[in-house]
C-alpha cells in the first residue's frame, strides 16, 4: 500500500530536481520551508518530528535539498516530508506539503469497524506499523 498524503502523492516519487523546483516555488511565494519525519504516517498524526529548524529566509532551494538528503541519510526507513508554511497575515497556514522519502515496505492500515448502540457504525484506521514499537517499525 502506498501512503497518499499531500501534493503529488498519486504520482511517482519526485526526483531531487523536481523537489528543488517545488522548493523554489515555495521560496518565490515567500513561504517558510521545513522538513519533518515520522515512522507513523497515520492521516491524523500531525505531530511529525522536525528536522532542524524551519528555514526562515532561505533563498536557494539547493540548501533545502541538501537538508532533505541529510535527513534521508539519518532516517532512511522513515517517511520524510517537506512543508511550506505561509506566515502572511490572514493565511498563517501550510500551503504545500509533499512526501520526499518513504520506507521500501509500506505496511498500510487496517480498517477497524465498531458497531455501537442503535446500529451506529464507526470506522477507525489503525496503522500496521504501530504493531511494532517506534524505531522498529520498518526494517
Amino acid at each position: 500500500m502506498r501512503i497518499t498524503q499531500g501534493q503529488f502523492s498519486f504520482l511517482p516519487d519526485l526526483t531531487d530536481a523536481e523537489i528543488r523546483l517545488q522548493c523554489a516555488y515555495a521560496i518565490d511565494h515567500g513561504w517558510t520551508v521545513a522538513i519533518e519525519f515520522t515512522d507513523d504516517p497515520h492521516p491524523r498524526n500531525i505531530y511529525w518530528e522536525m528536522w532542524g529548524l524551519p528555514m526562515f529566509g532561505i533563498e536557494d532551494p539547493a540548501g533545502i535539498v541538501l537538508e532533505i538528503n541529510a535527513c534521508r541519510r539519518a532516517h532512511p526507513h522513515k517517511y520524510i516530508k517537506v512543508v511550506a508554511f505561509d506566515g502572511q497575515r490572514g493565511f498563517e497556514s501550510i500551503r504545500m506539503f509533499f512526501i520526499v522519502n518513504r520506507p521500501a515496505d509500506e505496511p498500510g492500515f487496517d480498517l477497524v469497524r465498531t458497531e455501537g448502540r442503535g446500529r451506529n457504525t464507526t470506522y477507525t484506521l489503525r496503522p500496521y506499523a504501530a504493531d511494532r514499537p517506534p524505531g522498529q517499525r520498518y526494517p
